[in-house]
């Protein structure tokens, strides 16, 4: 990130290096602190006390959070400036502190902190329901699976009230972005919520979209008749790409709404006191739903990132004005595109050599 953002984004940095340095410095200061202790708890087993060994992962757990919690604060800061004065282009009067407390962070912390345990929770499940299909006489991968069932189903209930908690914040402090999000091009009172569809900036309709009357006034206001602004507010030359926007959305939404039905099932099983072993169809969903916190992750950041396009600061900076020419770029954006690329691959190698062979240690040769 820190590459990044000296190779990418030096005029944004010229401008707001000062804002945001103390939430990036914390921010390294719990990375660093995650990496110590994740080192002590993977090779301290069995050289540590079981108590000191628990500590240690204790401490990744919190570490990791606030890693998190302080990076996404930054983020928040660039969809609602504060903590400044801007005089001549230039900012002053540099407040850090209330920077860090902007408007925004509150919620999308507690969104992404509820997505990470989401995530987490579901992939890890993915692949304990995976290994018990194989052997379903497991209790390791029985107990794993009930503890990682436990984190998810915790935490999508969670995740979605605080999605409707961000989604009401939008609609203050970024009436342009919610707009996108929703497909919705004319202010309006009663406005309807629509799903799906295809967005044309052009006719200012969306196609084929699935209407639910007044849906959106209710969800914003918790009223039938609440006036929502629509991108008609806005010059044209600021709006964001809606297609993307609203796609990605709909994809989060999506992703969050499978994940809760497979944890309900999960746990209308759990009251009937059914083994988990004995429902293929669950240990199923439960392989299939693996993947979509972390889909439902990355379609979140295109709906914060791209929705609040053009600026790279909200209302205060164009994304145009921020980002390095072309030519000064294309070298070491190349270099580290290619070193990425080598590591991924690592990464893959590795991680498929450690499946199959916790697999063929967990799974007897003569298994079906």
């Amino acid at each position: 990130l820190a590459f990044e953002l000296g190779l990418l984004w030096p005029g944004f940095m010229a401008h707001a290096g000062a804002i945001i340095g103390m939430p990036f410095s914390l921010e390294g200061f719990a990375f660093f602190t995650e990496a110590i202790f994740i080192g002590v708890y993977l090779y301290g087993r069995g050289r540590l006390s079981p108590f000191l060994h628990w500590l240690a992962g204790v401490l990744v757990a919190i570490s990791g959070v606030l890693s998190g919690i302080f990076i996404v604060t930054a983020n928040a800061w660039m969809n609602a400036p504060t903590g400044f004065v801007l005089r001549d282009g230039k900012f002053s009067a540099i407040d850090p502190i209330a920077a860090m407390l902007n408007p925004a962070s509150l919620h999308e912390a507690l969104h992404m902190t509820l997505a990470a345990f989401v995530a987490t929770g579901f992939a890890v499940a993915a692949v304990h329901a995976f290994f018990l299909r194989r052997n379903p006489r497991s209790d390791f991968h029985r107990s794993a699976l009930g503890l990682a069932l436990l984190v998810a189903g915790v935490s999508i209930p969670l995740q979605i009230a605080s999605g409707d908690l961000s989604a009401r914040a939008v609609g203050r402090l970024q009436p342009a972005k919610l707009a996108a999000m929703e497909a919705h091009y004319r202010t309006e009172a009663g406005a309807p919520l629509l799903l799906g569809g295809l967005p044309d900036d052009a006719t200012r309709t969306t196609r084929w979209a699935l209407s639910i009357p007044r849906g959106l006034s209710l969800l914003l206001d918790s009223s039938l008749h609440s006036t929502v602004t629509g991108l008609d507010e806005f010059p044209p030359e600021n709006w964001p790409d809606v297609r993307i926007v609203h796609w990605a959305f709909d994809l989060m939404v999506l992703a969050g709404f499978a994940m809760l039905t497979v944890a309900a099932w999960a746990g209308w099983n759990c009251l009937r006191r059914r083994p988990f072993a004995s429902h293929p169809g669950l240990l199923r969903a439960l392989v299939c739903a693996g993947p979509l916190g972390f889909v439902a992750i990355e379609a979140g950041w295109v709906v914060t990132e791209v929705g609040r396009q053009p600026w790279i600061i909200y209302n205060v900076m164009r994304t145009r004005d921020a980002v390095t020419p072309v030519p000064g770029i294309a070298i070491p954006f190349v270099a580290f595109a290619v070193l990425y690329a080598i590591l991924a691959w690592v990464v893959i190698t590795l991680l498929r050599r450690q499946f199959l062979e916790t697999t063929a240690a967990v799974v007897p040769a003569h298994a079906d």
